[in-house]
C-alpha cells in the first residue's frame, strides 16, 4: 500500500493523540482497525455506504447528524477492504484483516509434529503462497513492479522453505544420538529457520535491484532529497532483519509452551492452535505498530464532529 494518501484535516484532540501516525500508540491504533477481524463480515452495501459517505465528506455534502464516529468506522471499514492505490476490492482471505483467521491453520499446520516428507512439502508451499498473495495484493501500486518480480520471490521463497524444511528433518530424523523425544522436539522448531530463510530469500530478490540503483531519501516534510545506495543497504537489511525477527513469537514459543503442557498435563491440538493465534495476532499488531511509511497508507484523515 502506499504511503500518505488520506485526506487530513483538523479533528478533536483525541482523533489526533489516538491516530497521530508519527508514535507508536498512533500507528498501533491504526493497525488495530485495518487488522481487525470482525471487517471480514461486513457486507457490500455496507462497504458502498461507508464509502459514499467518505466521498461526502470529502466534498462537503456531509448530510446532517453524521458524527465524527459515523466517520472514523466508514474510514476504517474502507481502509481493511479497499486498496487504497488501485480502489479495488481486497480478496477476503488476502486482507491484513484475514492474516490472522486464514494463517493461523497454516501455521498450526507447519508445527505439527511426525511430519512425512509430504506433509512438509505441503505446509511449506501454502505458508509460502499465502504469504505471496497477502504480499501481492497489498503491494504499494503506485510504483508498479513487473509480475516477474513477484514470481521470482515466490519461487525463491517457496524453494529455500522446503529445501531447508526437508533437509533439517532428514539430519534430524538420521541423528541416532537423540532420543524419540529430543528429537520431536527439534522437529518442532525445523519451520523457523526455514520460514526465515524464505523470508530473506523473498526480500533479496524483490527488492535487489534497490542496492544498484538506490532509494530515495526524503527530508522533514516528505519530499524527495536524493538517492542513496548506502540507505538501501540499510533498509534491505534491517527489512531481512525484521523477517526473520518477525515469525519468531509464532514458530519458536508455541512448541515450547506445548511441550510444557504435554510433559504436564498432555498437549493438544485445540491449545496448539489457541497458542499460536495468541502468538500470531500480538506479534502482528506489535510489529504494525512499529512500522511507519512501509508499504501502508500512514495518513488516515482526523475526522470533526458534524453539526
Amino acid at each position: 500500500m502506499g504511503s500518505g494518501r488520506g485526506t487530513t484535516v483538523r479533528g478533536s484532540a483525541q482523533d489526533n493523540v489516538t491516530r497521530d501516525q508519527t508514535s507508536f500508540y498512533g500507528r498501533f491504533r491504526h493497525f488495530l482497525d485495518i487488522i481487525d477481524p470482525r471487517t471480514l463480515f461486513v457486507t457490500e452495501s455496507r462497504l458502498k455506504e461507508a464509502v459514499q459517505l467518505l466521498e461526502d465528506y470529502k466534498h462537503g455534502t456531509l448530510p446532517p447528524g453524521v458524527t465524527n464516529k459515523e466517520l472514523w468506522g466508514a474510514q476504517k471499514i474502507k481502509q481493511a477492504i479497499i486498496h487504497p492505490d488501485t480502489n479495488e476490492t481486497i480478496f477476503m482471505p488476502f486482507r491484513m484483516s484475514g492474516y490472522i483467521p486464514f494463517g493461523t491453520p497454516i501455521v498450526v499446520g507447519l508445527l505439527l509434529p511426525n511430519q512425512t516428507l509430504a506433509s512438509t512439502v505441503f505446509w511449506q508451499w501454502l505458508n509460502q503462497s499465502h504469504n505471496a498473495c497477502v504480499n501481492y495484493a497489498n503491494r504499494n501500486a503506485t510504483k508498479p513492479s513487473p509480475t516477474s518480480k513477484f514470481i521470482q520471490g515466490y519461487l525463491g521463497a517457496v524453494i529455500s522453505a522446503v529445501s531447508i524444511a526437508v533437509g533439517l528433518n532428514v539430519l534430524v530424523q538420521r541423528a541416532n544420538k537423540f532420543t524419540p523425544a529430543t528429537r520431536l522436539l527439534i522437529q518442532r522448531f525445523v519451520p523457523f529457520p526455514a520460514v526465515a530463510s524464505a523470508n530473506i530469500c523473498n526480500v533479496v530478490l524483490m527488492r535487489h535491484t534497490e542496492l544498484e540503483e538506490g532509494i530515495d531519501v526524503l527530508d522533514s516534510n516528505g519530499n524527495i532529497v536524493g538517492s542513496s545506495r548506502i540507505a538501501a543497504k540499510h533498509a534491505l537489511l534491517e527489512t531481512a532483519l525484521t523477517r526473520v525477527v518477525l515469525p519468531m513469537p509464532i514458530l519458536v514459543l508455541p512448541p515450547i509452551i506445548m511441550s510444557i503442557l504435554e510433559k504436564d498435563c498432555g498437549g493438544s491440538l485445540p491449545q496448539g492452535t489457541v497458542l499460536v493465534t495468541l502468538a500470531a495476532s500480538r506479534c502482528l499488531e506489535t510489529a504494525a505498530g512499529d512500522t511507519q511509511g512501509q508499504g501502508v497508507d500512514s495518513s488516515p484523515p482526523n475526522f470533526v464532529q458534524s453539526i
